[in-house]
């Protein structure tokens, strides 16, 4: 409940290690909650830079210049934002240490984790989010909102009054421009504030058969078959061909 805190532990954390090593590098960067794939996403929103001597210096001013101890929950499962949060924890576990800040992991059975979760036991914890819709109140509104703090959803159980009312400007005109200006000041509030640290957006593979054509991976996640077709593969000879009927040809290639 510091925000001097959260943003010295902020600074102590070095995200391209953690891009490296948990993710091996098929990742980038979060500066933002958004990927740079919504048409929402600010460019002009500064990286969160990696200074263990500032986040220090910060702690004292917050009154800790001895650290303190603190829980990091790691989730049990593999995910797609997170593949490997254990060793995540164990690189933000040294990373603090750095700065004196000695972190507990602790890891529970996924549906207890998450149940835990939306009770508020918690200290800190490691999650991800999957956008349901590639509207960008599909971001804002389920992980940071006030009324999302009493559904449980909202895990970091920040609230701000300032930042739902942007939301609710947001989503109560269809001019783009207009909306976007309003989730960039949402952002900046965030970036001020600190309720959580976005990390990494993570790429995602699928392996398909080389006759399959098309766009495979959703955006904003899941597998879309929309505009994937299959490639006819033309008969040998002719009596494979008579084997083979064209409409059946045809029917694939829409497909």
């Amino acid at each position: 409940d510091n925000k001097l805190v959260r943003l010295a532990v902020s600074l102590a954390i070095n995200k391209q290690a953690l891009i490296n090593t948990v993710y091996q590098g098929q990742a980038e960067i979060a500066n933002s909650i958004i990927p740079k794939s919504s048409w929402a996403y600010d460019d002009t929103i500064q990286a969160q830079e990696y200074n263990p001597i500032q986040a220090k210096a910060l702690l004292e001013v917050a009154g800790f210049a001895q650290g303190f101890t603190m829980d990091i929950w790691a989730m049990p499962v593999q995910r797609s934002y997170n593949p490997n949060a254990l060793t995540m924890a164990k690189l933000i576990q040294a990373d603090l240490k750095e700065i004196g800040i000695t972190v507990n992991i602790i890891s529970y059975e996924w549906t207890t984790f998450l149940r835990k979760l939306a009770q508020g036991e918690h200290q800190s914890f490691l999650l991800g989010w999957y956008a349901d819709h590639p509207d960008p109140d599909n971001f804002f509104s389920p992980m940071l909102s006030c009324s999302a703090t009493e559904t449980g959803n909202n895990r970091t159980f920040w609230c701000n009054k300032d930042y739902d009312e942007l939301l609710q400007q947001a989503l109560h005109t269809n001019n783009i421009s207009k909306r976007k200006q309003y989730y960039a000041k949402a952002m900046t509030i965030i970036n001020d504030e600190l309720p959580l640290l976005p990390i990494a957006h993570s790429k995602r593979f699928q392996a398909r058969d080389s006759g399959v054509k098309g766009k495979i991976l959703a955006d904003f996640g899941g597998v879309s078959f929309y505009q994937v077709y299959k490639e006819s593969i033309a008969p040998t000879d002719d009596t494979t061909k008579d084997k083979i009927p064209s409409d059946k040809l045809d029917v694939e290639a829409k497909h």
